[in-house]
């Protein structure tokens, strides 16, 4: 029986160390050389000061930003621990209310706004952590922004289109606006 005990702990600890501590530190390793940025959490802001992740939704509410994506997480807003969609269906009537209360936020906001309100704007994403929105969501709040912030919606249009991504590798997935890089772009803009 020792026989086979003391081959069994030798392969427990060589493999504790290799799966548990080189290759961890070998990945890091290479990931901090490769893609610093992505490795520490794509942060924008400043070194000293981050003002958030580009890979992560952030509730603003102030009418001079824009909004992004209603987040489902809980027991906060955009919590990154708890990444989960809302599970509810498309008949659930909490569902309903909820989108129903979105879209008078969004109306009260903008009450010469008529136009539909996109759907990104009201309905969570999959991991309730989105921090996209689709151009036509960023065209909906440029009235709203720019009243807010004393600008023409001209000027604001502008900045939604130059903070516009298109399709990744031009193929995959739609053309969308970082909210974060948007609104800190806009906050740049009085400095």
């Amino acid at each position: 029986m020792t026989n086979h005990i003391k081959p069994a702990i030798m392969m427990l600890l060589l493999f504790t160390v290799l799966t548990g501590i080189a290759y961890p530190l070998a990945v890091t390793f290479i990931a901090q050389i490769v893609f610093p940025t992505q490795a520490n959490g794509s942060l924008l802001g400043s070194n000293e000061q981050p003002l958030g992740s580009e890979l992560i939704g952030q509730a603003f509410t102030r009418p001079e930003y824009f909004w992004g994506r209603p987040s489902a997480t809980s027991p906060a807003s955009y919590n990154g621990g708890a990444s989960s969609g809302s599970n509810q269906g498309p008949i659930n009537p909490a569902l309903i209310d909820a989108v129903q209360g979105r879209i008078k936020a969004l109306r009260d906001a903008d009450p010469t706004h008529l136009e539909a309100v996109p759907v990104d704007l009201v309905t969570a994403s999959a991991s309730g952590l989105d921090p996209h929105i689709s151009p036509a969501a960023a065209a909906y709040q440029v009235n709203r922004v720019a009243k807010a912030r004393h600008m023409s919606p001209d000027s604001v249009g502008e900045f939604v289109e130059r903070y516009t991504e298109g399709r990744q590798w031009g193929v995959l997935g739609e053309p969308r606006v970082n909210v974060l890089k948007l609104n800190l772009a806009l906050d740049q803009r009085l400095k």
